[in-house]
């Protein structure tokens, strides 16, 4: 049995902090050692140009990234460890993916939406400021997926309408150019991915300005600890647990038995200054090891180099190989080879009907022709199996069907009805033959 593939991009934006240790580094580290499953790591530099342009900054953060990473315990000999820009293929399968997406698909992505309706508010123009890199971004992020035809991409909720669109690109370009090219990738939500407070009791964040840095020296991590925002409470006065940032980032780094303690010493009434002390004991002795190899590769970014263009020979063996066949896919071939026609070569590519979900839970169902343009668009079903009766009903009933559904249905802009209409009586004469 082949293994399951799970690729992680973690964008160079910033220095990491304890909420991203905690939240996402240590337990995608932890997972990363279970057989059966190859991991991708990657830096996603490209992406980290839509929302930055300063050169330094870019280079630096991508160190202190790289870094981290390796010094928390990625082992780049067991998984493949590599930066987006080193793969060339990535790129050139984001245009031949943007060749086959509609833009009303991105359109609907919750990013651009996002600065669309931020411009209406503030009565500027919708595309004010609005890059064709961030318009584009979710393309991008398919390319590098669909570059490895990873099965599962571990995501934040926010992320899941991202994969659905990788999936509905793969499946436009599996369909129109006849072939199981990609694989239709899955998103794997974490629920409960620990969240934890900053300073000041909100949760931790850049934008709040309120982060303990991963890395920190020694000293001004005791410094920030110390600075954890408290109540009056003094000296033997019981302390609540509950709603306290400084217990909460202890629990995130102390087994049961530590947690229950400093528990049972707050209901006694411990002074804060002591809580702070053991607070900032108990991450040093956690991350002191990792500090120590964090500086080594900081101080020589050369290793970091060569591992990541280790990472990035492993990384290509996959994707190169790919796009050749989707060149040779989409005609762009050795113009001295013998063209040899496809068995299928001769079949007339057909409409079709693709379910998925949305962020917001529901299902929903889009009709696209031949040649990828959106005909039809749903509205949202509770349960796949209404999307999936509707979708069985316009095929079985064409016109009928049409005016039965029309108020869960929306014709696309542009779309004539007979267009719409046309489509539905090719897939049911195929169905009949």
């Amino acid at each position: 049995m082949s293994n399951t593939r799970f690729l992680t991009g973690i964008t160079p934006s910033g220095t990491p902090h304890l909420g991203n240790y905690a939240g996402m580094m240590r337990p995608a580290i932890d997972a990363s050692r279970a057989k059966n499953v190859e991991n991708f790591y990657f830096l996603a530099d490209y992406h980290a140009l839509i929302k930055c342009q300063d050169p330094e900054r870019i280079q630096r953060s991508t160190i202190e990234i790289a870094a981290s990473w390796l010094a928390a315990g990625l082992d780049p000999e067991h998984v493949t460890f590599y930066r987006q820009s080193d793969i060339p293929e990535i790129p050139e399968l984001t245009w031949f993916l943007t060749c086959v997406t509609g833009k009303g698909l991105l359109n609907r992505a919750h990013a651009y939406k996002a600065s669309v309706d931020k411009n209406h508010a503030a009565g500027v123009d919708a595309d004010d400021g609005v890059t064709a890199g961030l318009f584009m971004y979710p393309v991008l992020m398919g390319a590098d997926i669909l570059a490895f035809n990873a099965h599962k991409v571990p995501v934040g909720r926010d992320q899941v309408q991202h994969l659905e669109m990788a999936r509905d690109m793969a499946s436009s370009f599996n369909h129109i150019y006849g072939g199981e090219y990609f694989a239709l990738p899955e998103a794997v939500v974490e629920e409960s991915v620990a969240t934890l407070p900053g300073l000041d009791g909100r949760k931790m964040s850049k934008s709040y300005n309120n982060t303990i840095p991963l890395f920190a020296p020694r000293e001004q991590l005791k410094k920030l600890i110390n600075s954890i925002t408290t109540d009056s409470r003094a000296p033997g006065e019981a302390k609540e647990t509950e709603g306290s940032a400084l217990f909460q980032i202890y629990q995130a780094f102390a087994s049961a038995e530590e947690t229950e303690a400093l528990r049972q010493q707050y209901a006694a009434g411990i002074a804060w200054g002591d809580a702070k002390q053991m607070l900032f004991e108990r991450i040093d002795r956690e991350i002191a090891p990792m500090r120590e190899r964090y500086e080594y590769l900081i101080a020589h970014p050369a290793e970091l180099e060569a591992i990541l263009q280790a990472g990035a020979v492993k990384a290509r063996k996959l994707a190169t190989p790919l796009l050749a066949e989707l060149r040779s896919a989409v005609g762009l071939r050795n113009l001295a080879a013998t063209v040899k026609k496809a068995a299928k070569a001769g079949k007339a590519a057909l409409p079709q009907f693709k379910q998925y979900r949305e962020s917001d839970g529901q299902f929903y169902f889009k009709l696209v022709a031949a040649d990828g343009k959106l005909l039809l668009q749903s509205l949202g079903f509770a349960a796949p199996k209404e999307a999936g009766q509707s979708i069985a009903q316009l095929q079985r009933e064409g016109a009928q069907a049409l005016n039965a559904l029309q108020s869960r249905l929306q014709i696309v802009d542009g779309v004539e009805t007979n267009q719409v209409l046309q489509a539905l009586e090719q897939l049911r004469e195929a169905a009949e033959q």
